[in-house]
């Protein structure tokens, strides 16, 4: 069955409204934010060029709290901002109804970039962090099935560093999200 969001169109809130609400890591996000630059003239020029395009919506599942939005949502939100795409976020804790729709190997991890259609049809989704660094997680999740075990916890505490280090230190990660998302956008 065709996913739909069609109920969560215009329930939202801003980008804007995100960050002036945030009480936790806005530092952090403010940061990565203002540390965006685009890989290319053409990545830019993509984007842009989403003006002509009034058939498509973002909704974002996301959660200040949360490690991959704080690196995350700052390159979905500028490489959105000059699009003319609509782009509303859905707290996690407000929406689990969706979130319970967009679960990643069987949980809740945010962030969920969902584009739609005006009338709320998913087209596709992304989230909640670049492949390449969530193939870590698929990786261990597959070798851990027994959240029980006693050395669960050390293996997903290795497991995040594993992730740390496949983000970097720096920016470039980000150009990885540009792509992905470019990606995704232009399969429709």
């Amino acid at each position: 069955m065709a996913r739909s969001v069609a109920s969560k169109l215009n329930q939202g809130i801003s980008p804007r409204q995100f960050r002036d609400g945030m009480t936790k890591n806005k530092d952090a996000f403010d940061d990565w934010y203002d540390k965006f630059e685009w890989p290319s003239e053409d990545d830019r020029e993509f984007f842009e060029q989403l003006n002509n395009r009034d058939d498509l919506r973002v909704l974002i599942l996301m959660a200040e709290w949360c490690g991959d939005v704080v690196r995350n949502i700052p390159v979905v939100f500028r490489a959105l901002e000059n699009s003319g795409v609509p782009v509303e976020v859905l707290v996690m804790e407000e929406h689990l109804d969706t979130m319970d729709e967009f679960l990643t190997m069987g949980g809740r991890s945010v962030p969920v970039v969902i584009v739609a259609d005006t009338g709320g049809h998913v087209l596709g989704t992304w989230g909640p962090r670049p492949e390449h660094v969530q193939e870590a997680m698929r990786a261990f999740k597959r070798d851990n099935p027994d959240r029980e075990a006693p050395d669960y916890q050390e293996k997903l505490s290795l497991t995040r560093q594993e992730m740390g280090r496949r983000y970097g230190e720096g920016t470039g990660y980000q150009a990885v999200i540009v792509r992905e998302l470019r990606e995704l956008l232009s399969s429709f």
